[in-house]
């Protein structure tokens, strides 16, 4: 019999709220159940071990990435740009998906470092190829710092100030435009 996608994707869900919300060390196997509204043996028909459980969170971590790797590839204004837009939480599968994953390399699992890494070489690839070495770290940087700040100032959830958020982004592209000599 096939696993039913809809119950999966839900323990998964649940996982990756619960990352978000209390961490690894409260997104016990019991507590993913209880969340997704399954039992304890539904969840282990999905994902035998909490590791199978972190293995299919980074897959789907690593998806979310493609997906922004290839649109900052094709972004008509560019990768840095479209990367500093990018930077602003908004609570989308990436956002969810990166805070969660993000749990699991502050407790060191190493498989989520090493596809942190992974994820950041692929973006630092991109925005070189357009940049230059300096300024795409310079960028990523940028971005980072305006992401996790958003994240640190909102609770990683809440609603943010459009208007605060608007005016960090348009700051940084500014400061991109004249450092690449267009300002």
């Amino acid at each position: 019999m096939p696993r039913k996608p809809v119950a999966r994707n839900a323990v998964l869900d649940a996982f990756e709220t619960l990352l978000i919300e209390v961490g690894e060390r409260g997104a016990t196997l019991e507590a993913v159940a209880a969340k997704a509204g399954v039992s304890k043996g539904g969840l282990l028909y999905h994902f035998p071990n909490k590791e199978a459980l972190i293995a299919a969170l980074l897959d789907r971590f690593d998806e979310l990435a493609q997906e922004e790797v290839e649109a900052m590839k094709t972004a008509p204004e560019g990768a840095g740009v479209y990367f500093i837009k990018a930077s602003v939480w908004d609570g989308g599968p990436l956002d969810r998906s990166f805070v969660a994953a993000s749990r699991l390399a502050e407790v060191a699992h190493e498989e989520t470092q090493r596809r942190f890494a992974g994820i950041q070489q692929q973006w630092l690839e991109v925005l070189t190829a357009e940049l230059g070495e300096d300024l795409a770290r310079a960028v990523r940087y940028m971005s980072d710092g305006l992401y996790f700040n958003a994240v640190l100032e909102n609770g990683g959830g809440r609603e943010m100030d459009p208007s605060k958020t608007d005016a960090e982004v348009e700051s940084l592209l500014r400061i991109l435009e004249l450092v690449r000599g267009k300002g």
